[in-house]
């Protein structure tokens, strides 16, 4: 493997590992600063992951913008140092204020996703797109993995430890992407940054231009709104429903990213053949809705274990839709597409916080009406069936490489 790309996936990585370092903590450390009890902390955990999201889904845009203009290899070096100090600031804050900052800056240097899916894209030929966006895939799944397994044991030494340790990660690979990553956007397919496009709404304009992507781009919203349950909820939702400590939440979390790894690392080579890459979003969207449905309706904390690893089958659906994408849009356009992807993540983050954390909270309050824990999982399956309609109405097409100009 080349060494650029080795730090591309190195990169992603350590956006899922830096995301997956403070998982286990947070509930624990949100009381701590506010001295709430673990409903409030969780509706403050949802506020913290919509701030991120805001900037996340505002600045996505942008940053695969610049990078079409001024290169990749800046944006994300430059990201990189930004997110050390950003890792830094929150493991020093002693305010909720001061944590909100944090994931207001941590937003903005998160979204150059888009950056890395677009020089996968720069690298790739068409046709391979959808298995090398597997990969990116498969670097996040083994971030989930390394995360939650480190955030979980250094938790154990108090709440600041895994902010340490995610700046210092961050910082390093700032250091070694600076040594070997080379430019890939070249004078032929450089494009000049116009804020007109440089914002979420331009860019979702300028994409549903393209015949059929419309549909599609519903389909990756309502996905990634149901997906986000698990950041969002299962740290809150296994200690309610089983009483698990950080290290145990952190081993789940840790084999739910193995299982991500192996099916976009591995697995999605041959399910792509098999079943193509329309076949391969229904089947993922069927298997998602069984997950779910099974996560909501659980007690056991030992068959809660083993079913986090089985949801992630369903890890297929994000390259397979991004590959069918990227194939309609032409090279000068790769980041401007994964930026308004990265946009569309985050504004499923900015909604699926609240939505998941309330829908949680009003389930498990001293006065809910009903005791539910496992609610927010049941709407997540609720919300894959409803994007399958949607992918199911869609004419399937032929994809082209045109041009958004």
């Amino acid at each position: 493997m080349r060494p650029a790309v080795l730090f591309i996936l190195i990169t992603v990585m350590l956006d899922s590992m830096g995301i997956g370092l403070i998982i286990p903590v947070m509930p624990d450390l949100i009381q701590e600063v506010r001295g709430a009890d673990l409903s409030t902390a969780a509706l403050w955990g949802g506020v913290l992951s919509t701030a991120f999201a805001v900037m996340q889904f505002l600045f996505g845009p942008v940053i695969g913008g610049l990078s079409d203009r001024f290169g990749r290899r800046p944006v994300l070096l430059i990201s990189l140092v930004v997110m050390a100090l950003d890792y830094l600031v929150m493991a020093v804050a002693g305010s909720i204020v001061l944590l909100l900052i944090g994931r207001i800056v941590g937003g903005m240097t998160a979204a150059t996703q888009s950056t890395a899916n677009a020089y996968m894209a720069d690298i790739s030929k068409p046709e391979d797109r959808a298995a090398n966006f597997g990969l990116v895939g498969a670097a996040f799944g083994l971030g989930f993995v390394l995360g939650p397994l480190l955030g979980g044991l250094l938790g154990e030494f108090g709440t600041r430890a895994p902010f340490y340790a995610a700046a210092g990660l961050a910082a390093l690979n700032a250091l070694f992407g600076y040594i070997v990553l080379k430019e890939t956007v070249t004078d032929e397919i450089r494009r000049p940054f116009q804020w007109a496009r440089a914002n979420p709404w331009g860019s979702f304009r300028q994409l549903g231009r393209l015949p059929g992507i419309g549909p599609l781009l519903v389909v990756f919203f309502l996905y990634q709104v149901a997906f986000m349950v698990y950041p969002a909820i299962w740290s809150y939702f296994v200690k309610e429903r089983f009483g698990w400590e950080p290290a145990t939440i952190g081993l789940s979390l840790a084999l739910f990213g193995i299982m991500m790894a192996v099916v976009q690392g591995g697995l999605i080579r041959p399910v792509l053949r098999l079943l193509g890459e329309r076949g391969t979003v229904i089947y993922g969207h069927l298997f998602d809705t069984a997950a779910f449905l099974a996560l909501a309706l659980v007690t056991s904390g030992t068959i809660a274990l083993i079913l986090t690893p089985l949801a992630a089958l369903a890890a297929v659906i994000t390259p397979a839709l991004q590959g069918i994408m990227s194939k309609a849009v032409g090279r000068d356009a790769q980041g401007e597409l994964q930026g308004a992807l990265t946009s569309i993540m985050a504004l499923a983050m900015i909604i699926s916080p609240l939505m998941m954390t309330g829908t949680f909270a009003a389930f498990t309050d001293a006065d809910a009406p009903a005791y539910f824990p496992g609610a927010p999982f049941l709407l997540s399956a609720g919300l894959i069936l409803i994007g399958l309609a949607v992918f199911l109405r869609a004419p399937a097409r032929r994809s082209t490489a045109s041009d958004i100009r």
